[in-house]
């Protein structure tokens, strides 16, 4: 390998020769890995490419990855050249993350021809191992070893199936059985291309799932909506030539979506290349020039988005950024619903924080530090016969307030509890404890419509949990107006329950 490769990392796709923005203006902007094409450099530049290396050829000293021409075959629906010849070419040209010539199932494939795709693939996957233990010649050692041996390439496996997510899980798994360490996910360019952004998080999701502890490649991920749904899927580096294909067609990526670069009449974006011109200026340039200019802002907002996914996470706000993106597009947000009880969302969750978890609507009832405190409060066994429910005050942790001094000198024999929608039951004991100590909270009115709604279902549903556990003999609620309307259509499952009017004392 040619230096390291932190995630999640975007590789520019470049042409082998023919290159419109060079790759040193890429290693200089900071991506320390590119892809190109060894179907390509196969074709046309074979000697040479063996004779100097990949890494001499298209002039880049970081991380090379090469698709080995399943675009091709995509396209054209096969190539004249073997699985077996073609992990050889890459295997001579000293490619650090070779990809194995696959069988794209693309998308909308009928499911007879998409299986047959699959094991095609599967089985050009084989040949590549077999290749590769005949060039190392080293048949006793497990595959894992021979493929992965850091003075090696990494062999990628494309998994395929597309929408046909039961051939997804078989080729993933097949993948793996074979030995593969490092896997990409084949045939998602068509699906990105139709705004299905429910199927995409399905597909990486049935992938994962088999996989999770497996760096994990999407092919054709080049716009920041799309990526960072799949950062938070578990998704590890993607691909793309989005950045001059947008370019050539006028297209200004923006970190929220693209625009054609006649319809601006300002530049929302601070790159040297934004800075430097006005809209006007950047539109009226000579083509090919402008092309290049474009090229070069749009690598600018993909490696700003890279960057920003990296901070999130060290920050532990990967949930509320993807939010922010999915509320940008609403077949984004469409994938966000479809996936957001899915335990790898809160796998990667820091449990505590220096910094306040926000609450905005029904979404954020989802958030992993939400549904971690709601966990913790669903084992927690009061030894008091009485309990209080308040409604969560501005001033945190809850013992803090003017509120509860005033209760617990009138309820003295109650369990104290403060509720909120988005955390559900906070018992006074665990009001310390983050998040129900430190978040910013929405909190929602009674015009809010279904919105409210649904949030007044949650805690409807984290109290008749938290009553069950408990053995309440009496039960007091104060609630404001809009929540003792959701009481009366939705009636707690416990007895002897008395709902008090709240009046927000803000304190």
């Amino acid at each position: 390998m040619h230096g390291n490769l932190e995630t999640p990392a975007f590789l520019p796709v470049v042409h082998p020769v023919d290159q419109v923005i060079r790759p040193k203006f890429m290693k200089d902007l900071g991506f320390n890995a590119i892809i190109t094409n060894a179907y390509i450099t196969l074709k046309r530049h074979k000697e040479k490419a063996i004779q100097k290396g990949i890494h001499e050829l298209v002039d880049f000293d970081g991380v090379v990855m090469t698709d080995s021409g399943g675009y091709q075959v995509l396209e054209y629906g096969d190539i004249e050249i073997g699985p077996e010849t073609m992990a050889k070419f890459q295997f001579d040209i000293k490619s650090d993350l070779p990809v194995i010539l696959d069988r794209p199932t693309g998308y909308r494939l009928d499911y007879r021809r998409a299986t047959d795709f699959v094991e095609k693939t599967l089985l050009n996957a084989r040949s590549t191992v077999a290749m590769v233990k005949d060039q190392f010649d080293c048949q006793n050692q497990s595959v894992v070893e021979e493929m992965c041996d850091i003075k090696r390439p990494i062999w990628v496996g494309t998994i395929q199936g597309a929408e046909h997510l039961d051939l997804v899980k078989y080729s993933t798994k097949e993948l793996a059985k074979i030995g593969f360490d490092f896997f990409a996910l084949g045939s998602p360019v068509e699906v990105m291309e139709a705004y299905d952004f429910r199927l995409l998080a399905q597909m990486i999701l049935t992938a994962k799932e088999l996989i999770p502890h497996k760096p994990l490649h999407l092919f054709g991920a080049g716009h920041p909506l799309a990526i960072s749904l799949a950062v938070v899927l578990g998704c590890d580096t993607f691909d793309s030539a989005s950045y001059i294909l947008y370019a050539r067609d006028n297209r200004y990526i923006t970190p929220y979506g693209t625009a054609k670069l006649n319809e601006l009449t300002y530049l929302p974006c601070c790159c040297p290349v934004c800075n430097s011109l006005s809209a006007n200026e950047f539109h009226n340039m000579e083509r090919s020039t402008r092309t290049i200019e474009l090229a070069k802002h749009n690598l600018y907002v993909l490696k700003l988005e890279i960057n920003m996914l990296k901070q999130a996470i060290m920050d532990g706000r990967l949930w509320e950024y993807v939010v922010q993106k999915a509320r940008s597009h609403p077949k984004l947000m469409e994938a966000l619903v479809c996936i957001k009880d899915h335990p790898i969302i809160e796998s990667g969750t820091k449990r505590f924080k220096s910094k306040a978890a926000f609450f905005y609507d029904s979404i954020d009832c989802y958030r992993p530090e939400a549904k971690q405190y709601r966990d913790m409060v669903a084992k927690f066994k009061s030894s008091k016969s009485r309990v209080l429910f308040y409604p969560e005050q501005d001033i945190k942790p809850f013992y803090s307030t003017i509120s509860y001094n005033k209760l617990v000198k009138e309820y003295d024999e109650f369990q104290i509890c403060s509720y909120s929608v988005f955390l559900g039951i906070i018992p006074v004991e665990l009001c310390d404890i983050y998040p129900a100590a430190h978040n910013l909270t929405n909190e929602p009115h009674s015009n809010d419509g279904d919105g409210t709604d649904k949030l007044h279902n949650g805690i409807i549903r984290s109290f008749n949990a938290f009553l069950d556990f408990n053995d309440f003999k009496e039960v007091i609620i104060y609630a404001n107006k809009a929540f003792r309307t959701s009481l009366e259509r939705s009636p707690l499952s416990h007895s002897n329950i008395v709902v008090l009017e709240y009046e927000d004392d803000n304190r």
